[in-house]
């Protein structure tokens, strides 16, 4: 079968050109440029991906930049964690690189754009800054430190530099058109003073370049051919040209794409700060978070946020994106490869009354059936007393309820078929033990009882069984759109997390294995927490139901 070829996106259309042109010496080198302020989350993903696989498809490289210009919000925490995650989604960059490296020639190009009259030291506060800017329908007008001389300006900044001045009493202003459409050409502040440590400088510095001065020109110091940037960045592309002109270093340029907008997700990393520092969810990993650490914990895989950002392609509209999608690639993935076991998260006790007196069977299980030879298979103990799901029975059980009630029949997976003949029940009136009888020749694989029966549930051994702490997590927000609310926190599901303390599981799963994903039976993905696992205690997390059940409640 011929695979049909998939069409180029945009910025491949870009790269394939300027290489039949020649452009570059037919170099392709992108860069992926966090900011270590915070974890990575999805819509990170998607940029690391592209970025990524574009050099890849290239026979490129990409560099790792950390755009660490602000100390006061940055920390080696996120630093590492940012590494760890572009790893663990399968990708290795060129270079580990760093802003803070090019202070000294940002420094430079900074003195050099004084020199030719194209820099200021303004005085002004900010709220002075801003209101002389103007308005977008209204010019900008210039305050009254514009005028500076150049060498005042060389020896303001110097000074600057030397720690003379305190924070915000000077700040060094590009100068470029006071009466531009483009707000951002009028008159940006490239350097701003910033008294604080920086965790790979130190104090050696106490100005700062800021983000629109030092992007482009790392960018040109790398020599990156393609510096791709989300959409926001579009008003932002006029000054990156004007610096990259102006200092007459090497042309980068750059490219936006949309970035990506997951409903009932927050993607800012403000609002995801606000909800670790005030205790909404236990950390920047928390499975509910849309980290790619909280994705991990939760039992994403890298294979399914690869084939994710695949399947949302590059755009250049902002669209809403359906986190359904997001689940759907985990479940596709995780049917492949997560094994099948048995656990049990509300129990009550099944008595076979037929089955001997402490007679013990192995039964056989294969671990996939989705795949050719099932990955081989394991043993399941059975016994006369089972735990089952609470809800696998009912008293009054309605016509199409194929499971176990007064009179009704069900196999067990991989088991026997049993039929209910009664049950007992507390003060309370709750059901504490049902009665089953086992029909001998029923056993899977080799049933010559002809019985027919409809349902199939799964158990585990009561003498078998091992015990679990199981949590269910589900999406943190229930608003479709948590980021346009007011407070975005109001819309928070106070469903999002159930902890079962004490979930019965099949033995074998004692040994379960951490980053691999098991499926239990008829309950969804699982995958042991890599953060609260001890050898005395098996944490397992929910990655994803076995379905959508949210579809199902929004039709509601």
């Amino acid at each position: 079968m011929i695979e049909e070829e998939k069409s180029l996106n945009f910025i491949e259309e870009i790269i394939e050109e300027d290489l039949r042109n020649g452009k570059n010496d037919g170099r392709v080198l992108t860069r992926f440029p966090p900011e270590p302020n915070g974890y990575l989350h999805i819509g990170h993903a998607k940029s690391i991906c592209l970025n990524f696989a574009l050099a890849q498809k290239y026979n490129g490289k990409t560099n790792l930049r950390f755009d660490d210009t602000n100390p006061v919000t940055e920390d080696v925490e996120y630093v590492d964690s940012i590494k760890k995650d572009i790893q663990w989604l399968g990708f290795q960059w060129a270079e580990e690189l760093y802003t803070s490296d090019y202070f000294d020639t940002l420094y430079a190009y900074a003195v050099d754009l004084i020199k030719k009259d194209l820099a200021y030291v303004d005085d002004s506060t900010a709220e002075e800054i801003a209101a002389a800017k103007g308005t977008p329908t209204s010019p900008g007008v210039p305050t009254a430190y514009r005028s500076r001389s150049i060498e005042e300006n060389l020896r303001l900044f110097e000074e600057m530099r030397d720690g003379k001045y305190k924070d915000g009493e000077k700040v060094l202003r590009a100068k470029i058109d006071l009466a531009s459409s483009n707000m951002h050409m009028r008159d940006p502040i490239i350097y701003r003073i910033k008294h604080a440590l920086h965790h790979r400088t130190g104090d050696k510095w106490c100005i700062y370049p800021m983000y629109d001065f030092a992007h482009g020109q790392s960018d040109s110091i790398e020599k990156i051919t393609h510096s791709v940037c989300t959409l926001e960045f579009i008003p932002h592309r006029p000054l990156y040209d004007w610096l990259i002109d102006r200092l007459e270093i090497f042309p980068s340029k750059q490219y936006e794409f949309a970035r990506l907008n997951l409903n009932y997700t927050v993607m800012s990393k403000r609002k995801l700060l606000q909800l670790v520092n005030e205790k909404f969810v236990e950390s920047w990993d928390d499975p509910r978070m849309p980290t790619i650490s909280g994705l991990r914990r939760r039992g994403y895989t890298p294979a399914s946020i690869r084939n994710f950002c695949e399947r949302i392609g590059i755009q250049k509209r902002e669209n809403m994106i359906d986190v359904s999608l997001l689940e759907f690639c985990i479940r596709e993935d995780l049917n492949k490869s997560a094994w099948r076991r048995m656990a049990v998260l509300d129990p009550i006790k099944l008595v076979i009354t037929n089955y001997p007196e402490g007679q013990v069977e192995e039964l056989e299980g294969e671990n996939n059936p989705e795949v050719e030879g099932g990955e081989g298979s394991r043993a399941i103990p059975f016994s006369k007393e089972l735990w089952i799901e609470r809800d696998d029975f009912m008293e009054d059980a309605p016509k199409k309820f194929f499971r176990l009630g007064p009179g009704l029949s069900v196999r067990l997976k991989h088991g026997y078929i049993v039929t209910c003949t009664g049950f007992n029940k507390n003060e309370q009136g709750e059901i504490t033990e049902v009665f089953c009888e086992y029909v001998p020749n029923s056993k899977s694989g080799e049933d010559t009882s002809g019985m027919k029966v409809k349902g199939t549930i799964h158990w585990v051994s009561v003498a078998h069984a091992k015990e679990a702490e199981v949590r269910l997590y589900d999406r943190l927000f229930q608003d479709e759109n948590p980021a346009a609310a007011e407070d975005f926190k109001a819309s928070i599901n106070p469903n999002s997390l159930q902890i079962i303390e004490k979930a019965y599981i099949e033995p074998d799963l004692a040994s379960a294995s951490l980053g691999k994903g098991y499926q239990f039976i008829r309950l969804g993905y699982f995958t042991l927490d890599n953060k609260n696992t001890t050898a005395d205690k098996l944490v397992f997390n929910r990655t994803v139901t076995l379905k959508d059940s949210w579809a199902k409640e929004v039709k509601k």
